[in-house]
């Protein structure tokens, strides 16, 4: 919460894919904080925030994997949108989805009409291009190979059983029902659906989304703001396109958040488009 009595603009933080935590770290060793360091950049810009541990993360409740599907996690950020609304502390309801947080929030404002949107390297192409790049970016050979045999089968909405040792961390069975739903989202096509005021923020040195899907974005609403940062990684965070800086950076939470993105997002959120509650 800002100082002062309020009441105040509120955003919800959406995390990005994986077990990660409300402040932007997971028990795969990433530590960031960077979820924790835009909440308090915001609140010193006047702006409440709320972020939250995904099911099955830190203090949320145990959910099984194979369960898990994305549109269970929009209806979380649907939940969400629907308490702060009604709370009386709080006037625009925005929405900060990161990755594939912005994705899960552009099916949850279908549902849930808010103020203002802002989308942080965010996926605007089909996930399962999104998801080849990735594995281009990676691989290689043999392996790069059988990922990509694998993920046409899931892109067709087949199971997979025989996948090699060193995919599984990627493809294990449990994860499989979950991106066979996401690899058919397209988030030009969702972001579209959108009638806010949009801000598509994106890095130039993000190994995970890069500014194709952007551009994606933009195409999909040309009167969305769009502000793309020379040297910010996916983290949010600057960090050349250098590997071991690339991977440095998933463990220093000192660093901080790429300072154009948080002068950027000030900026939209006090220009006065937001101000309608209703969306």
């Amino acid at each position: 919460m800002p100082a002062g009595s309020g009441p105040h603009p509120v955003a919800l933080i959406v995390a990005g894919s994986g077990p990660t935590d409300r402040n932007g770290n997971n028990a795969f060793g990433i530590r960031t904080d960077v979820y924790r360091e835009l909440a308090e950049e915001l609140a010193a810009g006047g702006v409440a925030s709320v972020r939250y541990d995904k099911r099955g993360v830190g203090a949320s409740a145990r959910v099984v994997e194979a369960d898990l599907r994305p549109e269970h996690e929009a209806d979380d950020v649907a939940a969400w949108l629907y308490q702060l609304k009604a709370d009386p502390r709080f006037t625009a309801v925005v929405v900060i989805g990161h990755s594939e947080g912005s994705l899960l929030g552009m099916l949850a404002m279908q549902k849930v009409p808010v103020s203002a949107f802002v989308s942080l390297a965010g996926p605007g192409r089909r996930m399962v291009q999104v998801f080849r790049e990735q594995l281009t970016r990676q691989l290689d050979g043999l392996l790069l190979e059988q990922a990509n045999r694998i993920l046409d089968q899931l892109d067709a909405g087949q199971m997979v059983a025989d996948v090699p040792a060193e995919l599984s961390y990627a493809f294990r069975p449990s994860v499989q029902p979950y991106l066979i739903a996401l690899l058919q989202y397209e988030g030009a096509l969702e972001l579209a659906k959108l009638a806010v005021p949009i801000l598509i923020a994106q890095g130039t040195t993000d190994l995970q989304v890069t500014v194709s899907d952007a551009r994606a974005l933009a195409g999909a609403r040309p009167d969305a703001h769009v502000l793309v940062i020379d040297g910010m990684c996916h983290v949010l965070k600057m960090a050349s396109i250098d590997r071991a800086d690339q991977v440095a950076i998933l463990s220093d939470p000192a660093r901080p958040i790429a300072p154009a993105l948080l002068d950027g997002i000030n900026a939209f959120l006090q220009n006065g488009e937001h101000a309608n509650p209703g969306g």
